[in-house]
C-alpha cells in the first residue's frame, strides 16, 4: 500500500443551538448540496474511500481503522448500513490491509459541551476498486448502482419561533444530515431558498407531499426528503417523509436530545428507501455444498498451500475432505455464494487456477 503525507484541516463545529445555525449563512464553499472538500485536507471522496476517527497513529490502530473504513465503504457500495453483520463479511474486515491503495490523516477540531475546543485523528483511506468489486460480489452483497440520484432535501425547522425553510444559505446547519448522506453513499441537494420557496413551509408543515413536489420541479431528479424539525418533550422531533416521482416510499418520525441525531436521521430515512427500490444482488450460484477438485498436487506442501487457500476465504464456511489420490483431492465445500464467489476471491497470487473447460476442478500453479 502506499502511505501518504499527513495533513491537517479544521471542520466546523456543528452550532449549539438551531435558532443560531438558521441565522448563520453557510461559509463561500458552499454549493448546491451544502458540502465541499477544501483542496489542502485529506478527506473520503467517492464510494471507494472511508474516513474513520482513531485514537491514535499507531500501526495497531491504523490496522483497526483500515477495517473499519472497509466496512464503510461496502455499506456505500450496497447501501447496507448493517453491511459487516452479513455472512463472510467480518472475516474479510480482518484482511482489510490488502485492499488499501493508500491513506492519510486529518485533525478535526471540534467544541465540547462546555465550549473547550476538542481534537479528533480521522483516518482517511483510499481502496482499490477492483478488489473492493470482486469481494462485493464474491460475497453477494446487493450492489447500488451508480450514477447515485441527489434528492432535494426540503427541511423546515420550529426552533419556538416559528418554521423556517433551511436553503442553501443556512447549509451549516444541516451539515450533519449531508455528511451522513455522503456515509450512506449519495449526497443530498438544498433548494436556494427563495421567497417563493419559503411559502413551501406552510405544506411541509402540514404534510402535503405534493405541493412541495410541485416546489421542487425546477430541481433534478423529482425526489424529495421533505422534514420538519421542532422541539419535543425529550429534545427535538424530526418527521421524515421520502417521495420519489411523487410517491411515497418512506414515512418515519424521529426522537432525540440531540439534534444532530434527530437530523442525521434523515438520511437513513432516503437511504433505506433507495437501497429497497433499486439495489439489486448479483446474479450467482446458491449458496451450499459444491463438490470441488484440486489437481497436480505434487507433495505434502501442496496440499497445505490448497488448506491455506481454503481456510482464508470468507465464502468458505466448512470444508470436508471427500476423496484423495495420488496428485488429486477432493473436497465438499458450503460455499456463501456457489463457485463464481469463490474463484472471485481466489486473487492474482493464489497457488490454485481454474481448470478451463472443467467446473469445480482447479490445478495447481
Amino acid at each position: 500500500m502506499r502511505a501518504r503525507r499527513v495533513r491537517t484541516g479544521l471542520f466546523s463545529a456543528f452550532p449549539l443551538c438551531l435558532a443560531l445555525c438558521l441565522g448563520v449563512p453557510a461559509p463561500a464553499h458552499a454549493w448546491q448540496d451544502g458540502l465541499r472538500t477544501e483542496g489542502d485536507v485529506a478527506s473520503a471522496q467517492g464510494l471507494y474511500s472511508g474516513e474513520v476517527p482513531v485514537t491514535s497513529q499507531t500501526d495497531q490502530a491504523r490496522e483497526a481503522g483500515f477495517a473499519r473504513a472497509l466496512a464503510q465503504v461496502l455499506g456505500k457500495l450496497s447501501g447496507d448500513a448493517n453491511v459487516a453483520a452479513r455472512p463472510g463479511v467480518s472475516q474479510e474486515l480482518r484482511n482489510a490491509a490488502g485492499y488499501v491503495d493508500g491513506y492519510d490523516y486529518r485533525q478535526d477540531q471540534g467544541t465540547s459541551p462546555g465550549g473547550a475546543p476538542t481534537f479528533r485523528t480521522i483516518l482517511v483511506v483510499r481502496f482499490v476498486p477492483e478488489s473492493v468489486d470482486a469481494l462485493t460480489a464474491a460475497l453477494g452483497l446487493p450492489l447500488w448502482p451508480q450514477p447515485r440520484p441527489k434528492p432535494v432535501l426540503w427541511l423546515a425547522i420550529d426552533d419556538g419561533s416559528g418554521p423556517r425553510l433551511l436553503g442553501t444559505g443556512q447549509a451549516n446547519a444541516a451539515r450533519p444530515l449531508l455528511e451522513r448522506a455522503i456515509e450512506r453513499g449519495y449526497r443530498l441537494g438544498l433548494p436556494a431558498g427563495s421567497a417563493a420557496e419559503q411559502a413551501a413551509v406552510g405544506a411541509i408543515w402540514r404534510d402535503d407531499p405534493a405541493a412541495v413536489a410541485r416546489a421542487s420541479a425546477r430541481y433534478d431528479p423529482p425526489m424529495q426528503l421533505i422534514g420538519k424539525m421542532y422541539r419535543g418533550d425529550a429534545g427535538w422531533v424530526t418527521d421524515w417523509t421520502f417521495v420519489d416521482a411523487g410517491r411515497v416510499l418512506a414515512t418515519r418520525s424521529v426522537s432525540e436530545g440531540d439534534p444532530r441525531r434527530a437530523l442525521a436521521s434523515g438520511a437513513d430515512v432516503a437511504a433505506d428507501a433507495l437501497i429497497k427500490r433499486y439495489a439489486r444482488v448479483p446474479p450467482s450460484e446458491p449458496a451450499g455444498t459444491y463438490r470441488v477438485a484440486f489437481t497436480g498436487l505434487r507433495s505434502a506442501d501442496d496440499y497445505l498451500r490448497v488448506s491455506a487457500l481454503l481456510q482464508r476465504l470468507p465464502v468458505v464456511r466448512r470444508v470436508a475432505p471427500v476423496r484423495a489420490a495420488a496428485d488429486r483431492i477432493e473436497f465438499d465445500l458450503d460455499l456463501l455464494t456457489g463457485l463464481s464467489g469463490f474463484e472471485r476471491m481466489f486473487g492474482a497470487d493464489a497457488p490454485v487456477v481454474a481448470v478451463e473447460g472443467v467446473p469445480a476442478e482447479y490445478r495447481m500453479r
